[in-house]
């Protein structure tokens, strides 16, 4: 076997292994909470979110969930904003709420340390993680977006702080501004 034969079987292993580690199966086992299960392939764009509120004044609670996460960024347009548009290399300003998903349980909030704090991100600077970047991006002002981030674009196998190795992350995300 030639070293081109070899790296073409490699590939295809490891492509395989990638779609196969995502699954296709709907149903995650009853032993495993949903941030553990095998993820499901979806649509990247979300139709709903249920039991979200559309009050951009209030801070919203991420709804729980028993259903498998998503292999991929999924993004949910909860509102949708009539201001200026993010776009790469925007300097813009949100609210947001983050929580675990499947628990709905709150780990950080620009709304608990008051209601006009706002996190200022320049999209693509590499601020945030890039599932938050990424999630941001295409939103106009006055608009909220539910953003469920699976954990190689959120804090990876190693976690940080309060949040462990390979969890998928839910933020909901209020445009505030966009300079």
């Amino acid at each position: 076997m030639d070293r081109r034969t070899a790296a073409r079987l490699f590939v295809a292993a490891a492509v395989a292994f990638s779609l196969t580690a995502c699954g296709g199966d709907d149903e995650p086992s009853s032993s495993a909470s949903p941030s553990d299960a095998a993820c499901v392939s979806r649509s990247a764009t979300a139709q709903s979110a249920d039991g979200l509120s559309t009050d951009l004044s209030s801070a919203p609670e991420v709804p729980t969930t028993d259903a498998a996460p998503p292999c991929g960024l999924e993004v949910t347009d909860v509102v949708v904003g009539t201001g200026p548009e993010a776009v790469a290399g925007s300097a813009v300003e949100v609210k947001y709420l983050g929580a675990f998903y499947g628990t709905g349980e709150e780990f950080d909030s620009s709304w608990s340390r008051g209601d006009d704090e706002t996190l200022p991100v320049t999209l693509g600077a590499g601020q945030v993680i890039e599932g938050f970047d990424q999630g941001i991006t295409g939103m106009q002002v006055g608009g909220r977006r539910m953003v469920t981030i699976p954990s190689d674009l959120g804090y990876g196998p190693n976690g940080q702080g309060p949040i462990p190795g390979d969890a998928t992350l839910v933020f909901v995300i209020d445009l505030v501004q966009v300079g």
